[in-house]
């Protein structure tokens, strides 16, 4: 009695060291199949909450933070009915999540000639408002908590279907799991880095008033440091982004993820492995492209008739 319970107990903690595994496994591959969400993800976050008082900057964060978390809780649920009661679903979803991330991204690019007016207005709005003595500030806070945690929900959305698409063919269990741990790993790295990125300055500032001379050297270099590093970010996450939703498009439409790999293998060498990234973001770009023509004047329209 004692060996088979023995061997069961052996057996089951194999079962789990087993399961863990695929889960981190699987955990690694949806990770990189979301770099682009992330990247956009954490320079959005960043500059949601500039512009609110350095003593603010914190709570601000944890209460996004918060938010994403509910986010998640409502969609992971979401997506574990889609993937069990319709998964046919599943694909046409991350279509729509990669054609999404190509439309962001070279909406991104367009920005200063599609809304230049509005982003100028938006800015001189908002640095009026942080002058205006008689500004309620708390309800200024609330009100980009709000949009900060409405962004998330969009971006937490598409980091839930990808990871969907790349465990779709697993248990409903393993499925669970899988997206259970990018969900909250995602919101702890995520938050966490907009944590330490929106008091860099702060960091530095204080380094840069050390009697010692070098420690006042590295303050003065994080505080030089700081905004190309916001910059860097959000160039490195749109460029993600068309990698990204690129491969995803690509991955969906057979003929052309066979054309592209056909011609790739053809080159051999490094080119055979670099030559599909490039592809897959060429095409990114190209389907951006497009749907910015397309959706850019309806949306104009849409407003017009609205107003």
């Amino acid at each position: 009695m004692t060996d088979h319970a023995g061997s069961s107990l052996l057996a089951l903690l194999d079962d789990i060291a087993t399961i863990l595994d695929d889960v981190s496994l699987m955990t690694k591959t949806a990770t990189k199949k979301t770099a682009g969400v992330l990247g956009d993800d954490l320079a959005l976050n960043a500059q949601q909450v500039t512009g609110v008082k350095p003593a603010r900057e914190l709570p601000v964060v944890w209460a996004v933070a918060k938010g994403s978390m509910l986010n998640k809780a409502i969609l992971v649920p979401a997506a574990l009915a889609i993937s069990y009661f319709v998964p046919w679903l599943v694909v046409p979803l991350l279509m729509l999540g990669g054609a999404f991330l190509c439309f962001e991204g070279f909406e991104k690019l367009a920005h200063k000639f599609l809304h230049r007016q509005e982003a100028e207005a938006h800015k001189k709005e908002l640095h009026e408002a942080l002058k205006n003595p008689g500004v309620d500030m708390k309800e200024l806070e609330r009100d980009k908590i709000k949009g900060a945690i409405r962004t998330d929900f969009i971006l937490s959305a598409e980091i839930i279907a990808i990871t969907l698409g790349t465990v779709a063919g697993e248990s409903i269990g393993m499925q669970f799991l899988v997206l259970a741990v990018v969900a909250i790993m995602i919101t702890v790295v995520v938050y966490g880095l907009v944590a330490g990125i929106v008091k860099l300055d702060d960091g530095g500032l204080y380094l840069s008033q050390q009697d010692n001379e070098a420690v006042q050297k590295v303050g003065r270099g994080i505080l030089w440091l700081a905004p190309y590093m916001m910059k860097t970010l959000s160039i490195v996450g749109t460029i993600a982004m068309f990698l990204v939703g690129g491969g995803i498009l690509t991955h969906g439409l057979p003929p052309v993820y066979e054309a592209i790999h056909h011609f790739a293998q053809g080159l051999g060498g490094v080119p055979e492995i670099i030559v599909p990234t490039l592809a897959n973001g060429v095409f990114g770009v190209i389907a951006g492209t497009l749907l910015v023509a397309v959706i850019t004047p309806l949306q104009k329209l849409w407003a017009a008739r609205s107003a």
